[in-house]
């Protein structure tokens, strides 16, 4: 089945349509199976109005689509960035289908997001904004339909105005509606970190593939926010060398290693790795040619095209944004004998970690920060080791053979489920 969108090949939604045909080619499913995973089941568009702290009132835009939810409920993140618009989201919400399936999660994928820049408004502001969205979207919201978590521009403060919205119009507290919040209202301990702490155990698992260890390993990161800043530092700890960092203000680089902590503290301090002494200035485009064992593009999608692609000269590319290589960069990689690990599984330490935050929720039980590491490791690696596994015995790539499983799961849910009425 070719949908329009495919024509269309740098957008992400088209990334992931082109994605989940590969994977439908590969699988053998029919036409009608293909739309069924190819379609959401829901999406709402709603109007967002603010009064600013001036008096002022405009009008923001938000969404939020519910891809699948045959496996679970809808599971996925909510981001605030100017460029959210409905094709984005639903893209974001595919992928996250995959992910959730891959990792072996209960869950579905859903995604949200409102069309703000945060940077340009009060904390007061952005509280009211997530009020008045989560009121928007409530029906479609719940610790058993959907569940939020933060993403880009949202945090753990953002989670917990979510949560008390939803809590206060149901009448008692539900802290299961949401994970990523602050531990003291019902968070989970590690999943601040989680998506870096999960990118770097499939990193040291694609290393050990190629019989080599970490320790040692040259490091690029590009984007240095809530993923990028933590793997930088989990890499660190761990005996890689990071030689450069970026975030959308500039690109530093230090072939002897940056001091991760001092680049941290100058970060907290200037917003930006722009400016650090410890290192020099580069491009973001210089960052992405660097001759290293390891890329990871942390920043945001499509930023390894089909033109960009032929510059990498990284041995291993583990992707911790959603989407960072387009179709055609992804072939150009492959013929270049670049192993990508595809975010579907590189990134998907987060959910994973959020899914046991829902656990724990539900349960009024909280678990022990060692308890969850292990348990973190432990998914992210059989994950891991089942994608490889397949890779190796269908001549796949990476990425190709995550989908095929992701996919696969969601579609066995789908047949045993049947169709209503």
């Amino acid at each position: 089945m070719t949908t329009t969108s495919e024509t269309h090949t740098q957008t992400p939604l088209a990334t992931a349509h082109a994605q989940l045909a590969a994977a439908v080619r590969h699988l053998g499913y029919d036409d009608g199976l293909h739309a069924n995973l190819a379609t959401p089941r829901r999406e709402v568009h709603v109007s967002v109005p603010l009064r600013m702290d001036t008096g002022e009132v405009r009008l923001f835009h938000g969404f939020r689509v519910q891809h699948n939810v045959s496996r679970g409920p809808g599971k996925g993140g909510l981001r605030y960035h100017p460029s959210v618009d409905i094709e984005e989201v639903r893209a974001l919400a595919m992928w996250m289908t995959w992910k959730c399936a891959i990792a072996d999660l209960p869950y579905g994928g859903a995604k949200g997001g409102v069309a703000i820049d945060p940077r340009e408004h009060s904390s007061s502001e952005l509280e009211r904004v997530t009020r008045r969205y989560t009121s928007e979207i409530m029906p479609l919201i719940g610790p058993d339909t959907d569940i939020m978590a933060p993403d880009v521009g949202t945090d753990e403060q953002t989670m917990a105005w979510v949560m008390d919205t939803y809590s206060v119009n149901r009448g008692y507290t539900i802290p299961a509606v949401v994970t990523g919040k602050p531990v003291a209202v019902g968070g989970s301990l590690g999943r601040n970190t989680a998506t870096s702490a999960g990118l770097v155990h499939v990193t040291e698992a694609a290393l050990r593939t190629a019989g080599e260890a970490l320790e040692g390993r040259t490091v690029a990161i590009q984007g240095f926010g809530k993923v990028g800043a933590h793997a930088a530092q989990i890499f660190a700890r761990r005996g890689a060398r990071i030689v450069a960092v970026s975030d959308v203000d500039g690109a530093v680089r230090a072939d002897d290693g940056i001091d991760v902590p001092r680049l941290t503290e100058h970060v907290a301090a200037t917003g930006t790795v722009a400016g650090f002494d410890g290192a020099d200035p580069i491009t973001n485009a210089d960052l992405l040619r660097l001759d290293v064992d390891v890329l990871v593009p942390a920043a945001t999608q499509g930023v390894i095209d089909e033109e960009t692609a032929h510059d990498v000269r990284a041995r291993i590319v583990v992707e911790g944004a959603n989407g960072p290589t387009t179709t055609e960069g992804d072939a150009v990689l492959a013929r270049n004998g670049v192993v990508v690990v595809p975010d579907v599984l590189a990134n998907a330490g987060g959910v994973v970690v959020s899914y046991f935050e829902w656990v724990q929720a539900n349960q009024a039980y909280w678990w022990t920060e060692r308890e969850i590491a292990e348990k973190l490791e432990h998914r992210m690696v059989t994950a891991y080791d089942a994608v490889t596994g397949l890779a190796r015995r269908e001549e796949l790539s990476l990425r190709d053979a995550a989908l095929a499983i992701g996919v696969q799961r969601v579609a066995e849910a789908h047949k045993i489920r049947g169709l209503y009425p």
